[in-house]
Formats: C-alpha cells, sequence, structure tokens
C-alpha cells in the first residue's frame, strides 16, 4: 500500500484537493477532522487541554476559540498543546492506515497540515503539496469568518514557507488554474501510484 502525503499552506485548495482524491475512491486520513474529533465531547484531548488550559472547555468539549486565543501568539503553549495533541492524533492516523491495508486498498492519502512542520512526512512514501500564488492564498484566507491579517501572519509564521514545501514535494498541484486543473492532475497522480502497485506486485 502507498501512502502519499498531502500537505500545503492555509488557504492554498488542501482540502477541496483531499475531496479529489476521494472522488477517486482512495482513503483519506483527514487530520483536521482527527482532531476536531479528539476536541469533540467525549473526545481523548478534552480533560487533558482542559488541564493544561483551563477554561478552554465547554460543555464537556473544547472550544477551539477560546483555545485559539490562548496559544496562537504564545510559542510555548503551542508548543505544550501539540505535546497533548500529536500522539493522539498519531493513534487515529495510525488506526486509519491499519484498517486501509486490511481492506486491500492500493494507496491511501493522508491530509496533514503540518505534514513537514510536525514530521509525518516520515510515514509517506511520496508528498502532494497543494500550493496558488500568494495574493490568491492571502484573498482566499481573508474572506474567512474571523479570519484578520494579524490572525493570518501567526498562521503562516508556524508553517513551513510554501517555497520549501515545493522545493520537497514529490508532486505539486496548484489550485490557481481551478479544479478542473487540479482534478486532472489528482487522477495523474492516481493512476501513477496504481501502475506503481501494480508493478511492485507482478
Amino acid at each position: 500500500m502507498i501512502i502519499l502525503g498531502l500537505t500545503g499552506s492555509i488557504g492554498m485548495g488542501k482540502s477541496a484537493t483531499a475531496g479529489l482524491f476521494r472522488d477517486e475512491g482512495v482513503p483519506v486520513y483527514d487530520a483536521d477532522a482527527a482532531v476536531h474529533a479528539l476536541y469533540a465531547e467525549g473526545g481523548a484531548a478534552v480533560a487533558p487541554v482542559e488541564a493544561a488550559f483551563p477554561g478552554v472547555s465547554v460543555d464537556g468539549a473544547i472550544d477551539r476559540m477560546k483555545l485559539r486565543d490562548r496559544v496562537l501568539d504564545d510559542a510555548d503553549a503551542m508548543k505544550r498543546l501539540e505535546a497533548i495533541v500529536h500522539p493522539l492524533a498519531g493513534d487515529a492516523q495510525k488506526r486509519f492506515r491499519d484498517a486501509a491495508r486490511e481492506a486491500g486498498a492500493a494507496m491511501v492519502v493522508l491530509d496533514i497540515p503540518l505534514l513537514y512542520e510536525a514530521g509525518g512526512y516520515a510515514y509517506c512514501d511520496y508528498v502532494t503539496v497543494v500550493t496558488a500564488p500568494a495574493d490568491v492564498q492571502r484573498e482566499r484566507v481573508l474572506s474567512r469568518p474571523g479570519m484578520d491579517e494579524e490572525t493570518f501572519q501567526n498562521i503562516l509564521g508556524r508553517q513551513m514557507p510554501d517555497a520549501e514545501k515545493r522545493a520537497r514535494a514529490d508532486f505539486i498541484i496548484s489550485t490557481a488554474h481551478g479544479f478542473a486543473y487540479a482534478a486532472d492532475c489528482v487522477r495523474a497522480i492516481v493512476a501513477l501510484m496504481n501502475r506503481k502497485v501494480e508493478e511492485a506486485n507482478s
């Protein structure tokens, strides 16, 4: 089974591109969704995160906006949070990979925003980076509810620069040309991965 990492900085179109892989029948692990589940009522991260940052839970779930306000401008607080959440998310990812392998999947996609920053690329056979021009990225991000320039810059400061990600990638998909173009790129990557699996099994 081939493991394809999928990453890209905020506003590049990574989540939409992950959906294109799903459209091709590829199992996709969504790291953001996994973290949402950890923060939801009954989630494994609720108690330890509340213990580390008292007051960020509401009705048994982590309030993501309250948590963001506590950690966004505090590098030490972000490290404490990551030390709690990353191992739990890693367990969820391993369960996903194991289930896909048992189901006989030829390939899976790991959709992880901080794939390079958090070291998740080590689990991947190949990495695809989703990109777009900086002006397009900025316009997309600032159009989101609750987003402002300061928050955008803080998030960018925690992410590896787009140029460095592209330099390390095996595949690059630009969403600047529209998602029909991105879909063509996804289909080409899936076809290539399937050929590699067939060759390895022949």
